[in-house]
Parts: C-alpha cells; sequence; structure tokens
C-alpha cells in the first residue's frame, strides 16, 4: 500500500571535513544510493535533484538542477568519482558566489515482494533518498510510502510472507548505510503510518492488541482533502466546493465500475472529482487525473459548466470515460458526497 505522506523516515549525520559542502553532499547521497543498489532497492542509474544555496544571503540560489548519472551494476560503481563528476557539472552551471549549504535528492525505484506467493514487481518512488552538507555537517535521509515492510498492512491485515520477504532486506541496507556513512541510524518520530526503528519500522496497535487501520484513519482522509480544497488555499483554479447545486456526470472505468463524479457549478465557480472510493488505488489516481483536467479547462478561462461538458467529451479514456449519451445531472453536492459515506 502506497500513502501519500511518509510510512517512515530514518537520517544519518557527521561532521565532515574532507571536502567543500557540493563534495561531502553528492559524495554521501551516492554512497548511500549505492547501498540501496546493492539491495534491489534502487534498480535505475540515479537521477540527482540538486540545490546550491548562497552564504549569508536569504532565499538565493547558486544553481538549482536536475542532473542524470550513467547505469553501472552496483559493483562497478564509483560513488566518489561519481560525485566529483556531479560536482564538476554544478560548478560548470553555477552563478558565481560562494557556497552556503547543498541539498541534494534521488527518488528510488526498486524491487518488492507485493504479495504471498512471493511475486516480485518494480515500485516506482520506492524511496526519497536526500542529503544535505551545512558548515561542515553532513545529513543523509531515507523515506519510505509503503508498508512492504510491517509485519502487518496499513489496515492491519497480517502480510507474513511479504514482511518476511521485504523486512530483512530493509533492515539490511539500514545497518550497511550506517556502516559506510559512519553514523548511527537514526529513526524519525512516528508518523502515521508507523514507528521508525534502527532496524525498519513497527505497526501501531489498538488497545485491544489488533494492529491499527491507519489506512482508514489517516491516507483516506488525506486523499479526499485533495479533492474537497483547491490549492493555494483555495485561490488556484476552480473552487472544490459549492453551497447549492452542482452539474454532474458519472465516470467510469473499463470495466463499469463507477470511479465517480465529475460535477460543476457555475454559481460557486467551482468544480471537481468526486470519488466513489477514494481509498482504492485506481479511482484515486483517476480522481488526480480529472483534476489535473479541470485545473487545465481553468487556466484557459473555461467556466466550470463549458470545462463539464468538454471533459465529458473527451476521448481519453485513459481516466475512466463519460458516457457520451448521458445527460448531466443536477444535485445537492452534499448529497453526491452522502452517496459515498453511506
Amino acid at each position: 500500500m502506497i500513502t501519500s505522506t511518509p510510512v517512515a523516515r530514518w537520517t544519518w549525520g557527521r561532521d565532515d571535513e574532507s571536502a567543500d559542502a557540493l563534495v561531502c553532499c553528492l559524495r554521501d547521497l551516492l554512497t548511500a544510493y549505492r547501498v540501496l543498489a546493492d539491495h534491489r532497492l534502487a534498480t535505475d542509474a540515479p537521477v540527482v535533484h540538486v540545490s546550491v544555496s548562497e552564504a549569508r544571503k536569504s532565499n538565493s540560489l547558486l544553481f538549482k538542477g536536475e542532473l542524470t548519472t550513467e547505469h553501472h551494476s552496483p559493483g562497478e560503481w564509483d560513488a566518489a568519482q561519481a560525485a566529483a563528476q556531479l560536482a564538476d557539472r554544478v560548478r560548470a552551471g553555477m552563478r558565481a558566489g560562494d557556497i552556503g549549504s547543498v541539498d541534494a535528492f534521488a527518488e528510488c525505484s526498486g524491487e518488492i515482494v507485493t504479495s504471498a506467493e512471493g511475486e516480485v514487481v518494480r515500485q516506482e518512488k520506492l524511496f526519497r533518498l536526500g542529503a544535505s552538507s551545512f558548515a561542515e555537517f553532513v545529513t543523509v535521509d531515507l523515506v519510505t510510502h509503503t508498508d512492504a515492510w510491517l509485519p502487518y498492512d496499513l489496515k492491519g491485515r497480517q502480510q507474513y510472507e511479504i514482511h518476511t520477504a521485504n523486512g530483512p532486506r530493509l533492515s539490511a541496507a539500514l545497518s550497511d548505510l550506517s556502516e559506510v556513512l559512519a553514523a548511527e541510524t537514526d529513526p524519525d518520530d512516528p508518523t502515521y503510518f508507523s514507528k521508525p526503528t534502527q532496524r525498519g519500522a513497527d505497526n501501531f496497535f489498538d488497545a485491544d492488541g489488533a494492529a491499527a487501520d491507519v489506512w482508514s484513519s489517516f491516507e483516506v482522509p488525506t486523499r479526499y482533502d485533495v479533492f474537497t480544497h483547491a490549492p493555494g488555499f483555495g485561490r488556484i483554479g476552480y473552487r472544490r466546493t459549492a453551497e447549492g447545486e452542482v452539474q454532474y456526470v458519472p465516470v467510469r472505468g473499463a470495466e463499469g465500475e463507477l470511479f465517480g463524479y465529475l460535477w460543476a457549478s457555475d454559481a460557486d465557480n467551482a468544480a471537481s472529482f468526486e470519488p466513489a472510493d477514494v481509498g482504492d488505488d485506481a479511482t484515486y489516481r483517476a480522481g488526480l487525473i480529472w483534476l489535473e483536467r479541470l485545473r487545465a479547462a481553468h487556466d484557459r478561462g473555461m467556466a466550470p459548466s463549458e470545462a463539464l461538458a468538454e471533459l465529458s467529451a473527451t476521448p481519453d479514456t485513459s481516466a475512466g470515460l463519460v458516457d457520451p449519451a448521458s445527460e448531466p445531472g443536477t444535485a445537492l453536492l452534499a448529497l453526491l458526497r452522502d452517496r459515498h459515506e453511506n
């Protein structure tokens, strides 16, 4: 199960005067990436996002960019050499000025077991690996958004085979990271979903001893919030709530399953997608695509009802489709939302 906010985070930090801030940051990031690659927790050539702040000047960047690296087998990869090469590329594109702090990160796609039958899949963005360097102190942090490492999934269901296959790999990686980074593994504070430890992460348990259903308590409300609150404190795009009646059309998947409702209200300058089951990954992803389409329509100056009409006729079925023969219905938004709560 993949969450919107972190399941767990671990950090490593130490004093380092062996090189300048740029080299130290990139070296530790790529050293840590190689450890993850050794455990098949990162399987691609890293794409490194780097930002370099100017010393003694707030909000002043000397460099911000994305750098690709060559793909090598883990045993063939010299992290220090790769870091030096990246540092040279950053310096070639930097503005003149003194380096203050350096921050870098890379998304890590890797292999995990996702079923009791032992099926191995490649999971996009399995980890987010970051590093920062400032005042001769370097920090590395590792964040995961999956529950594959836990004895129970986020709904509180036991996943013995999945945990047995994935948990020891994470534990070994954390131990190796501590060794190569010359720093103890520091588990971050508990998240909504787990309690990080030096060897992995633990579930939360209810008073009766059962594993807690933190998915329903935290992930579902977090997901749903994006469909009811526009970004920028409601100032970006259409509003995503309405007081009165709205026009709506059902959106269905390829098998006829209901993904939710696309709705619009000119009176409230509002339009959004009402998911049928926001906890379902396919429904959630489809809903996000419809929100992107609505945002694009808003940016082109369309009224909500115009956007509803145009999007209802889109030939793109990647996020479900609207029956072209159906006419929009009318209902209070509160009633439309109540359909999924009851």
